[in-house]
């Protein structure tokens, strides 16, 4: 297994003309492992300009030695600090301002911003371009994706062991996994993915990060304006069976701080999902028929609580789910009762109580233009699109394969005009959402099937085009066939899993259709792991 490794301090600071690909980030040192990485090349915009050099050392999620020592302020403990909203951050990070910002040491993200024509002497003497554009990056599924890397001999080493989604971070850094060993790990993107020239082999993906539930995670999410450029808000935040919430630290692996809730009887209870608010000063918990507020600034047990159901009227049951609009002030609640709730977002006063699941919510998303959401049940072969506008009943649906209680994650691209979704049998589905198709609902474009094991994790990357897949599910032991009574018998187990396969891993597919991205030409027809399976619809 490759060990992650330390990369250099890079310059102080970049000139705007070199401005590196969006969510660049190094492969930085765990706090389990000190060693060194070699350096990230990103692709040049414009093929002519030399590659830049390593990245500085606050842009992956595990913090080096250099960073520790010398600026310790900005790794305060929450016992100090909190962890308090950052003032000059927005919910959407915009990808030249990442980029930029993730080129600077943490000592320097302070400094004022200079003008397009002004340069920087620590890495070009050429002034930048006033007119140069920006490379935008656009996800195309007319052709199957290409295996781009993955991880799955860190998921083998326990038996039964199977992931169980996967999360990209909001800066689009590093991924988030959670599985059935109850841990959480990250991992950078990988170095493969900025290096220009000659064809190379993937290597498989190691985490940076591992870090250690207590028992099965219920749930876990980003810290909603995570920015690996501010080590302040890059933490993770998890709930497991009968242990209180808990924020990781994205850089150590440490935990940061806790949450705790308690019932009636003034025992502790576990929330059952998780979702900051978009200005990250809230962070959501769903409980049984009720959702509880903490303030991501005060640690501890006090909460603003919110019932759901009360005098036998309202939303019932555990909310398994938790969603906000991008533009309106609301928020919605999936339950295993088998119904959406919305939500105001300063009071949680109910506007709306909407019905047409066969099975418990599993998993809510809202589109970008914050008038539809979109939700999906377990045990249900259908996912939900719902118009604010016309909540009264669904708009449409999409079919999918779900044939088990397992959360089936589904996720939109950033422009909103894709849908992607895993099943119970392993496919993947693309829909264009933007286009109406038969009985005014959209076709699918593409599915491809990366293993033959559960699909139960997809996450679109926010700046590349990136595809990322978890799979696996729990299985259990078939009766063996028995032999003919006049045989003599012998230590035979009653139950195997003999013929059952298991594929229990994460994989990265590139999904760029235009011939003038920055991944090298040769990448781009390199087969991995998966297999794809036709295309277009």
């Amino acid at each position: 297994m490759k060990t992650p490794e330390e990369p250099p301090l890079a310059p102080d600071c970049l000139s705007s003309d070199q401005a590196p690909a969006p969510a660049r980030l190094s492969s930085q040192a765990s706090s389990m492992d000190k060693n060194t990485d070699p350096e990230l090349m990103p692709p040049s915009p414009d093929g002519d300009d030399p590659p830049l050099t390593s990245p500085d050392p606050v842009s992956g999620p595990a913090v080096s030695q250099e960073l520790e020592e010398g600026d310790p302020a900005s790794l305060s403990s929450p016992l100090e600090t909190g962890f308090g909203t950052p003032s000059k951050l927005s919910p959407r990070i915009e990808e030249q301002e990442l980029s930029e910002n993730m080129s600077l040491p943490a000592e320097e993200t302070n400094r004022p911003e200079l003008g397009s024509g002004e340069a920087m002497e620590c890495v070009s003497e050429e002034p930048a371009a006033e007119n140069e554009e920006y490379i935008t990056w656009n996800y195309s599924f007319s052709q199957p994706p290409q295996f781009f890397s993955g991880s799955w001999s860190e998921f083998r080493t326990q038996p039964e062991n199977f992931l169980k989604g996967c999360k990209w971070a909001p800066d689009g850094s590093c991924i988030l996994t959670n599985s059935a060993d109850n841990i959480l790990r990250i991992y950078n993107l990988p170095s493969e993915l900025y290096n220009e020239g000659e064809q190379l082999e993937y290597a498989e993906m190691a985490p940076v990060l591992r870090m250690v539930e207590g028992d099965t995670i219920y749930d876990y999410c980003w810290y909603s304006l995570m920015s690996s450029a501010q080590p302040d808000t890059s933490y993770v935040a998890s709930s497991s069976r009968e242990n209180p919430i808990h924020i990781w630290d994205a850089f150590t692996g440490e935990l940061r701080a806790s949450f705790r809730a308690y019932n009636h009887l003034d025992e502790l209870t576990a929330a059952h999902s998780l979702c900051f608010s978009l200005d990250g000063s809230q962070l959501f918990c769903g409980f049984n028929r009720t959702v509880r507020v903490f303030s991501t600034a005060r640690p501890g047990r006090d909460c603003e609580v919110r019932a759901t159901f009360a005098k036998k009227q309202g939303q019932s049951g555990i909310i398994s789910c938790i969603a906000f609009s991008p533009a309106q002030p609301l928020y919605a609640c999936g339950s295993y009762s088998r119904s959406l709730g919305l939500y105001a977002w300063d009071d949680g006063s109910p506007l709306a109580l909407l019905g047409g699941h066969q099975g418990g919510i599993t998993h809510l998303r809202f589109h970008p233009d914050g008038n539809r959401f979109f939700s999906g049940a377990r045990k249900e072969n259908e996912l939900l699109c719902w118009d604010l506008r016309q909540p009264g009943h669904p708009l449409w649906s999409l079919s999918r394969e779900v044939t088990t209680n397992q959360r089936i994650y589904f996720d939109l691209d950033p422009t909103g005009q894709f849908l992607v979704s895993g099943s119970t049998s392993g496919a993947v589905s693309v829909w264009d959402i933007s286009v109406a198709g038969h009985e005014g609902k959209p076709e699918p474009v593409l599915s491809f099937l990366p293993q033959k094991d559960c699909t139960n994790g997809v996450s679109l990357h926010p700046s590349l085009p990136l595809l990322a897949t978890a799979s696996g599910q729990r299985v259990f032991p078939e009766p063996t066939d028995s032999g003919d009574e006049g045989e003599q018998e012998v230590d035979i187990p009653l139950l195997s899993m003999r013929h059952i396969h298991l594929e229990c891993q994460l994989q990265l597919w590139w999904c760029g259709g235009s011939p003038d991205t920055s991944i090298p030409d040769g990448h781009q027809g390199e087969n991995g792991q998966g297999r794809t399976e036709g295309g277009g619809g």
